[in-house]
């Protein structure tokens, strides 16, 4: 056969779960080994950042990276690869959006420490000791990367190719990614390779018109209906989140929580929800609602930052809290 293609796969701020993803695609692997050599994968093989740096640029054909970007280390991870890379995949919702890491833009990296190591009942830490870049020991100095106060997305730091959203992307998703590349018909620089519906297209529950006076969570809910859980006054993603999920978690009577990013054309996931929740919001027998009445609704979602930004705060407009 041909020459085979070089894949590479990196871990950056993230949980791990897009790795463990690679492996759910299962007997797909075999085909992936079959027409790919697996040259940087820190996570499944023992090979050194200096084995990279050696590489030619442009050596490995593509590179699937996985994370936001915090530390030091992240970044000239995410600059190495690019250069070592002809297409470089931004994988998984914290590649693409910031994900869960990106939350942390809420606050800064002073007040995550103090959190962390100082103020924290359960830590004894009476040194008020924190992490630092540079230890002087014996045997010489010993380094850390440095966190940063704000977690960017990969393609704040790098030049990306093409997108791969989800957390994790879907094993379907990555199957029809891989097949892509490996045709050779790639899609123009800068897709999404995912459909371009929501995830109210792929849900099986039946929508109307009903409009809602109250928010709730699930838990809060004693018996679910067989229709939109929107409709039920719990917040779902769905309307405003791309799909390609197949609306697993709505299949197990979860709402969606946005993992897939913004649907197209939509410049902030979390301001068209709002703008989605407030076009069904209303109180049975009343025509229109009062500032104070919506505002009581509004009052009932606990945490609207990590309600409608869960998943791309750092890629949103918002992108962090100025401190």
């Amino acid at each position: 056969m041909a020459d085979k293609l070089k894949f590479a796969f990196y871990w950056a701020a993230s949980c791990g779960g897009c790795e463990i993803a690679v492996l759910d695609i299962n007997e797909k692997i075999l085909d992936v080994v079959e027409l790919a050599d697996i040259l940087f994968w820190p996570v499944a093989i023992d090979v050194k950042y200096k084995d990279v740096e050696a590489m030619e640029d442009e050596h490995i054909d593509v590179c699937f990276f996985n994370g936001a970007v915090r530390t030091s280390e992240q970044e000239h991870i995410a600059k190495l690869l690019r250069k070592k890379s002809k297409f470089l995949v931004s994988f998984g919702a914290c590649a693409v959006n910031g994900g869960i890491p990106g939350l942390a833009n809420v606050t800064d990296r002073e007040e995550i420490f103090l959190e962390s190591y100082t103020d924290n009942l359960s830590t004894d830490n009476p040194g008020g000791k924190v992490p630092c870049t540079t230890f002087e020991v014996p045997e010489g100095e010993l380094t850390l990367p440095d966190i940063y106060d704000t977690v960017n997305t990969l393609h704040q730091v790098v030049d990306v190719d093409y997108f791969l959203p989800g957390c994790p992307p879907p094993p379907e998703l990555i199957i029809n990614a891989v097949e892509v590349i490996a045709s050779g018909d790639l899609p123009p620089k800068g897709a999404v390779l995912a459909p371009l519906k929501s995830v109210c297209d792929e849900c099986k529950y039946e929508k109307s018109e009903k409009r809602i006076g109250a928010v709730k969570r699930i838990y809060e809910i004693e018996k679910l209906e067989d229709k939109c859980l929107l409709e039920q006054g719990i917040i779902c993603m769905g309307p405003a989140t791309r799909g390609g999920c197949d609306a697993r978690c709505l299949d197990a009577n979860m709402p969606c929580t946005g993992c897939g990013g913004p649907t197209p054309n939509s410049l902030d996931q979390g301001a068209k929800m709002i703008s989605a929740l407030g076009s069904i919001l209303g109180i049975e027998g009343e025509v229109d609602m009062d500032d104070e009445e919506v505002q009581a609704i509004l009052d009932q979602v606990r945490d609207m930052i990590g309600t409608f930004y869960k998943y791309t705060l750092p890629d949103s407009l918002l992108k962090r809290k100025v401190m």
